[in-house]
């Protein structure tokens, strides 16, 4: 086996590992220890975070922030990559800010002259618009965290003016319209909600010895069938007018699986909303103007005509 070959095949091996003894790694590629102790520097001097400890339970070990092993892109691919990473820079808060920063001076700073030159040119041809969004989001990362690794996590959320302590364990975070999103179990309220992460004022693993529960079925693609019980919810529907109405309801997330479209470009929305987000209805759909004609359920059509009064009231 080459060198540069073994040096490879040895840096996904350590990662694998992640502690071993410089005698398990010679036998395993059937070198001698000095050699091996050789092409571990080698891997040092590549950015590998090794650790060696000393003793009779010594040996090497691979820190938490692993290297992953070169990986060949070719130019589209690089370019494509590299605008990926580049196109999160309107959001004001990310879970990985700094890790995302770092990947795209990698991307830029290894890439040849003619492809540096070249993204310099695109940078001001492509975007990818987002809101611009005051409010900070700083928690993101353990929000994140506790989704993946199944936590608890005891946090102050600040809604309507009043801020309380819950209870949560989040099932993934996402971004609408520039601002993040936080599904979870909440203790408090027995059921699912979703909590406006930049409304959360603090966020730290709970210490009381709450059981978590197991949510591993619950996940971002599926999460609107656990949302809402059946005395819950409401039955919704109203008619689109032909493109701009439909146009302007396909740009809203959690309208996606009520929106339905006729071939000739009308269409209506149809299906379960929570009973008691009708007021929060009853706003977005008056936004909509006259490019919606809401049918049901009566109770959101009163919520409206009561905005419309009050609205009508203001200019008297």
């Amino acid at each position: 086996m080459s060198k540069s070959k073994r040096l490879l095949e040895l840096m996904m091996t350590v990662n694998r590992k992640r502690k071993f003894t410089v005698k398990e790694l010679a036998q395993e590629f059937g070198v001698s220890t000095r050699t091996m102790l050789r092409d571990l520097q080698e891997l040092s001097e590549l950015g590998v975070p090794l650790y060696s400890e000393v003793g009779p339970h010594g040996g090497y070990q691979v820190l938490k922030e692993r290297i992953l092993p070169p990986i060949a892109f070719s130019e589209e691919e690089a370019v494509a990559m590299f605008f990926a990473v580049h196109a999160l820079r309107h959001y004001s808060s990310l879970p990985f800010e700094e890790e995302s920063a770092s990947a795209l001076d990698k991307f830029y700073l290894h890439m040849s002259g003619d492809i540096r030159d070249r993204i310099d040119q695109m940078k001001n041809r492509v975007d990818f618009v987002t809101p611009t969004r005051q409010q900070d989001s700083p928690y993101l990362s353990i929000l994140l965290e506790a989704a993946v690794h199944q936590k608890v996590l005891r946090i102050e959320y600040g809604s309507k003016g009043s801020e309380a302590g819950r209870t949560i364990q989040p099932i993934g975070i996402y971004s609408n319209n520039g601002l993040w999103f936080c599904p979870a179990y909440c203790s408090l309220r027995k059921d699912f909600r979703i909590f406006r992460c930049d409304r959360i004022h603090s966020a730290v693993y709970d210490t009381n010895g709450i059981e978590p529960m197991d949510l591993r079925h619950v996940h971002l693609g599926n999460k609107e069938s656990f949302f809402q019980t059946e005395k819950e919810s409401a039955q919704l529907y109203a008619e689109l007018s032909p493109k701009k109405g439909v146009q302007m309801c396909e740009a809203v997330l959690w309208l996606g699986s009520h929106l339905h479209i006729r071939e000739e470009g009308t269409g209506w929305l149809e299906g379960t909303i929570p009973q008691n987000d009708l007021a929060f209805y009853a706003r977005f759909f008056i936004g909509l103007g006259n490019e919606v004609t809401v049918k049901q359920p009566t109770e959101l059509i009163g919520y409206m005509k009561q905005l419309f009064a009050e609205i009508m009231a203001k200019y008297d």
